[in-house]
């Protein structure tokens, strides 16, 4: 068995891209289309097909306005677009603005403004402003999207309904009653039927409902309800599409020429705005979907290529009478979950879209006008999320939430973001302008505690609360805020200053109690001035998260404190993880607590303080499955006064979790390996004792003549403590195959074992190498170093002229 050096980044094996060239193929390339892109392109198509067909409904356009969107969102966009794996076309997000326009200026110049506004995006794209796109607040963009929901919702209803939609959702809103008054059963009947298929066929349960679940819900909703309509003769208005050859192109914009301005403005906004939050959203999908399988994955999205190939498609799409195109999330979710792995499964599905366009139009005039009426309504619900509610309420921006969808519902697109930045504006200035200040005495010292932002606009409160104190007093200043602007740091300086002179004591801390650098110190304000233990006025910086408590700089601790120490070290550390890495963790940790832990490999170790097997094998949450106790040992299983903790532990990882490797980790210095080196027939029996009979094994092994001295890259250990240390990690994988759980999954091919060494002063980790043979190892420990990742470390020396014992390998 040999451990090679494992990749920095993941222990599965480097897998070629499925779509990239095969290698040293320089000469001429093959058009090669992947199994899975071809698969994933028929999905996207079936989803696609009845959603152009009713947002192009929704809008007032022409039915086949939907089917040219779509078509060329696949081709034009998915060729020229800078994410792979983004599927464009006809979005439900336009569908208020499109139909805006149709009613406001006609057809054939809404199809000139859609032509203008990819050429604006274009203009953008070669601008290289797509990035700062998206410093748009998410409560904004979140709201806008909800705004559109609900009036797509609306104004749907009532053809579900069996009647005809308002100019507006107001309208749309107050006609609702006399609608309901006046219900088509036909229609109602369609719709219901295709309501109730689109929310129940996601959650069809069992193996059968698993097996089902592989179809479109959108496509088996539409097309029941097409049979239901069709066999019980039902009259109900179905797609009427006309001949192609009289299908109408665009004209020049006839209008008023600031309306025009404003509808290629609003165009423009939306379609760009959705098109690369879609390509963010799906960069983060595939990146999941590649840590999951171990592929390489497909490239990040290029934003200012995406917003080219977004602009191409719209103009290409307008010219030919087509609605606008955008990225579309719904459809893109469904293209990665498929398995695509390149631009290639985008464009097959525009080239379905063409081909069902051009020989299903008989099949397509059967489909009633309420299912998609239907299809469309449950789009816009879907649009109000839950999940994006729950995130603005938590980041206190609802507010900003409920504004632009008010502003959007009520008034417009434009205007409702409009009044989403300005309440975001005014709410971003509340809350810099909001500073706590309160005076109270505790134990005959003053605390002044200051909460919020710290700027001029607060120098009038602070300076009357600093003059209330009487000279002389103890004082101590709480700062719980990230910044401090000059005029607040000179007036806390020159107070400060004034108050050490007249025999007072100043000393300025952070919301945990921990101390800062006073104003004195520094040279001016600073970003983080009221971060506990971070920069305060004097710009002091803190330790790193590894730092331990002991050599942290970034506080002092008094004598007359040393007592509690301990307990004020692990307040003031869990206070700078709330403050300073939860806020970075907290999105993964929210994933790994909805989707459960899925480790690779179980990490046997020693419970030794020294060991931070995060920081030693650059893991992170969800990675490590870690098990820790005195000395890494592996209890043999059934043996008496063995230990159920550890053999739990492997049988959960092994059989529940299916890890795919387990490693034993040891280090210099143990210890344990010390105690059982010094350890007589005649000690007392404690717990410790009792444990480290486990390790009995491990010291037969090393005293015994018939296995190998363990080396170390080239050299013997430097002690006998250094030598049970290592031939302890080889004797725990030995024991580890003893488990039933762990020899099947050995013997499948399904689980692999690995030694590890730590050497604690030196801060380098060693690999064990071992032979082909299933239970032998060479006992050689290769090191690591800093280049070797990736790489492949193998033994490579020959046998010594010492009975037992082996050259160590080189280095790798």
């Amino acid at each position: 068995m040999t451990l090679c050096t494992p990749d920095r980044t993941t222990n599965r094996p480097r897998v070629q891209r499925p779509h990239s060239p095969p290698d040293g193929g320089k000469g001429h390339r093959r058009f090669r289309i992947a199994g899975a892109d071809l698969s994933a392109s028929m999905t996207v198509f079936l989803i696609a097909l009845p959603l152009s067909l009713g947002i192009a409904l929704a809008t007032g356009a022409p039915l086949q306005a939907g089917l040219v969107a779509a078509a060329v969102g696949g081709i034009v966009a998915g060729r020229l677009g800078g994410s792979p794996l983004q599927v464009s076309g006809p979005a439900a997000g336009l569908t208020v603005v499109t139909a805006e326009l149709i009613q406001r200026y006609g057809w054939l110049t809404t199809c000139a403004i859609t032509v203008l506004a990819g050429l604006c995006q274009l203009g953008l794209a070669a601008l290289r402003v797509a990035r700062s796109a998206l410093v748009v607040s998410p409560a904004i963009v979140h709201g806008m999207v909800a705004g559109i929901g609900v009036t797509i919702a609306l104004a749907q209803l009532h053809i579900v309904l069996g009647g005809n939609p308002q100019s507006s959702a107001v309208d749309n809103a107050l006609g609702l009653p006399a609608q309901l008054a006046d219900v088509s059963p036909a229609a109602l009947a369609v719709s219901a039927l295709t309501v109730g298929l689109l929310l129940a066929w996601p959650r069809l349960p069992g193996r059968t409902g698993r097996l089902l679940r592989t179809g479109p819900a959108a496509l088996v909703a539409v097309a029941a309800a097409t049979a239901l309509a069709t066999f019980a003769g039902l009259g109900v208005p179905r797609v009427d599409l006309p001949s192609w050859s009289s299908h109408a192109l665009p004209g020049l914009p006839d209008g008023p020429v600031l309306g025009i301005a404003a509808g290629v403005l609003t165009i423009t906004l939306v379609t760009s705005v959705q098109s690369l939050l879609s390509a963010v959203a799906v960069d983060k999908l595939a990146a999941k979907r590649a840590a999951a399988t171990g592929e390489t994955g497909v490239p990040r999205s290029r934003l200012d290529r995406e917003l080219a190939g977004q602009g191409a498609a719209n103009m290409v799409s307008g010219a030919l009478g087509g609605l606008p195109v955008a990225g579309v999330a719904v459809r893109s979710v469904a293209n990665v979950s498929a398995g695509a792995v390149s631009r290639h499964s985008t464009m097959l599905h525009g080239l379905w879209i063409v081909l069902a366009a051009l020989f299903l139009v008989p099949l397509l005039e059967l489909i009633p006008l309420p299912a998609l009426a239907a299809l469309v309504m449950v789009v816009g619900i879907q649009m109000v999320s839950i999940t994006h509610i729950r995130t603005v309420t938590r980041h206190r921006e609802v507010v900003v939430y409920a504004v632009t969808v008010a502003g959007v519902v009520f008034i417009g697109i434009l205007e409702g973001v409009a009044l989403g930045i300005a309440v975001a504006v005014a709410v971003a200035m509340h809350r810099l302008a909001r500073t706590r200040i309160t005076l109270e005495e505790r134990d005959g010292r003053h605390l002044v505690r200051i909460r919020g932002q710290l700027t001029f606009l607060a120098v009038p409160r602070l300076s009357r609360t600093l003059h209330q104190l009487p000279a002389g007093a103890d004082v101590v200043v709480e700062l719980d805020g990230s910044f401090m602007d000059h005029a607040a740091y000179e007036t806390l300086h020159d107070w400060q200053a004034a108050h050490l002179t007249h025999g007072g004591s100043v000393d300025m801390t952070g919301p945990s109690g921990r101390r800062i650098t006073e104003p004195g110190h520094g040279h001016g304000p600073a970003d983080g001035s009221g971060a506990d233990g971070g920069s305060g006025p004097g710009g002091h910086s803190c330790c790193r998260p590894w730092t331990p408590w002991r050599n942290h700089q970034c506080q002092e601790q008094p004598a007359e404190e040393a007592p509690s120490a301990t307990g004020h070290r692990l307040a003031s550390g869990i206070g700078a993880f709330q403050r300073d890495t939860a806020p970075l963790v907290r999105d993964e940790l929210a994933r790994l607590a909805r989707e459960g832990q899925q480790p690779s490999q179980l990490f046997l170790t020693c419970a030794d303080s020294r060991l931070v097997t995060s920081m030693i094998t650059s893991s992170g949450p969800g990675d490590l499955f870690t098990v820790r106790n005195v000395g890494n040992l592996v209890p043999l299983p059934g043996e008496e006064s063995g230990d159920d903790s550890v053999a739990a532990a492997i049988e959960y990882a092994v059989e529940v979790l299916r890890v795919d490797s387990i490693t034993v980790c040891g280090h210099s210095g143990c210890g344990a390996m010390q105690a059982l080196l010094n350890s007589g027939p005649d000690d007392p029996a404690s717990p410790l004792r009792r444990w480290l009979r486990h390790g009995l094994p491990s010291l037969e092994r090393m005293e015994s003549r018939r296995h190998a001295w363990a080396r170390i890259s080239g050299r013997l250990p430097a002690d006998e403590v250094e030598q049970l240390c290592l031939t302890n990690v080889v004797q725990q994988l030995e024991h580890l195959r003893a488990y039933e759980p762990v020899a099947r999954r050995l013997a499948e091919g399904t689980l692999t074992l690995h030694g590890m060494y730590f050497h604690v002063g030196e801060a380098q980790a060693y690999l064990l190498a071992g032979t082909d043979e299933v239970h032998s190892y060479d006992d050689v420990f290769n090191h690591v170093p800093p280049t070797a990742a990736g790489k492949d470390t193998r033994p490579g020396g020959e046998p010594a002229s010492r009975p037992g014992a082996r050259e160590t390998a080189r280095a790798s």
